[in-house]
């Protein structure tokens, strides 16, 4: 597999398509540090480390639908930065997802998060992701 993100969102995409309650990933830190962001914003419901010794560990993340109308929290997952096209953007030229209801994914030498973080902390890095 050349490309672990994108492989973790399109594991993400496909559980929401068919309307799964409960994912399980394949774990790297990144991959971890992604989770968090999208707990925090309120993006899944819950998420579980699972580590095995000696093994890689898996992300069994629990996915957040509306109780109502079953929609999910997660309308669209976008990969932004490949491993054949870098992005990167700084302090300056910062994205802003559909004039800032979604999220930007970033990692930055702070650590991984969103756009708004970013700004705030004034530092720039790489696009990964777009959620909303």
């Amino acid at each position: 597999m050349t490309d672990p993100i994108s492989d973790y969102l399109t594991r993400l995409r496909n559980a929401i398509k068919a309307n799964h309650r409960i994912v399980e990933i394949p774990s790297s830190n990144l991959k971890k540090e992604i989770t968090k962001v999208l707990f925090d914003k309120g993006y899944i419901l819950n998420y579980k480390f699972e580590e095995v010794q000696n093994h890689q560990g898996t992300i069994k993340i629990a996915l957040k639908y509306n109780p109502i109308t079953k929609a999910p929290a997660i309308r669209s997952l976008q990969r932004i930065s490949t491993p054949g096209l870098r992005k990167y953007a700084g302090i300056t030229e910062m994205p802003r997802v559909i004039n800032g209801l979604g999220i930007a994914i970033l990692t930055t030498s702070k650590g991984v998060m969103t756009d708004k973080e970013a700004r705030k902390m004034n530092v720039g890095g790489e696009v990964l992701c777009y959620v909303y």
